[in-house]
């Protein structure tokens, strides 16, 4: 399977890991639709939506730009819309869009708090209910519809819990979300999925981590070809699967991941949250 074709759907693609996953969309001819704040380049963070779709355009896709800030139902249904009217409608959805806050508990401000769950957990669900008639309508007309969330395996150790206790319940909230919808909407021929990496991921958010050094860390990139792989298999029978990058890359033969080190010749990577 190729996506060239697809109308793909991505929140928060204007840099780094989204933006990375709607290139590799693009060079097979694909169309998406970049749904992010960005609209004025920031002082220190690369990208915008405009930037990301002069990007996808130089690819050899079909770029779309919208200002869309997914903790508003009525920016994503704004945005669901806009999309179906330029491209015809949707056969990928990419929940990309997340907030990040590493602190423990007594640490963790209410707004802090809210943030995570308004566009983690909220902003998933509520994307995805959207695209969701749009999805069905492209499964009936056998288009392969996917959608798959950056969002990490379900556990229920403490250790996870532990460090950062509010944000890894947001980011659990997004994998209920593919947990539930991928049961759900079986039955339609939607898949859905989640993908988390093994390693840290250099991009923008990790960067603004202190302490952390992205000699010890992988490429977006890592992540865009494990997407590719999985949006390119049989929706139907490619669901409710807690993907993890390096294991799907190797399930197509492909174990030497050298090209994805920042840093040539790395062996001891920066291991990223929730996965022994």
């Amino acid at each position: 399977m190729s996506l060239e074709g697809k109308r793909i759907f991505i929140t928060g693609g204007s840099r780094g890991i989204g933006l990375a996953i709607a290139l590799r969309a693009a060079r097979d001819g694909a169309k998406v639709a970049i749904a992010a704040k960005t609209t004025e380049p920031h002082p220190t963070l690369p990208g915008t939506i405009y930037t990301s779709v002069e990007e996808i355009n130089a690819a050899g896709g079909e770029g779309l730009a919208i200002q869309c800030d997914i903790r508003d139902e009525n920016q994503i249904a704004s945005a669901i819309a806009q999309t179906v009217e330029t491209f015809g409608g949707i056969d990928i959805l990419i929940n990309n869009a997340s907030a990040i806050n590493l602190t423990p508990t007594l640490s963790t401000p209410a707004k802090r708090f809210d943030l995570m769950f308004d566009v983690n957990v909220r902003g998933t669900f509520l994307t995805s209910q959207a695209a969701l008639p749009h999805l069905k309508a492209s499964a009936a007309a056998g288009r392969n519809p996917h959608i798959l969330t950056l969002s990490p395996p379900l556990s229920m150790k403490a250790k996870w819990f532990k460090p950062h206790l509010a944000y890894t319940m947001a980011k659990y909230g997004m994998s209920m979300c593919v947990l539930g919808l991928s049961e759900e909407f079986k039955r339609d021929g939607i898949g859905v999925n989640a993908l988390w990496p093994r390693t840290a991921i250099d991009t923008a958010a990790l960067a603004m981590i202190p302490g952390v050094d992205t000699d010890f860390c992988r490429i977006p990139e890592i992540l865009s070809d494990s997407a590719y792989i999985i949006l390119t298999r049989d929706a139907k029978t490619t669901t409710g699967n807690f993907f993890v990058d390096d294991e799907v890359l190797a399930s197509e033969g492909i174990t030497d991941l050298e090209k994805y080190s920042v840093k040539p010749g790395t062996t001891d990577f920066l291991l990223d949250f929730f996965l022994d």
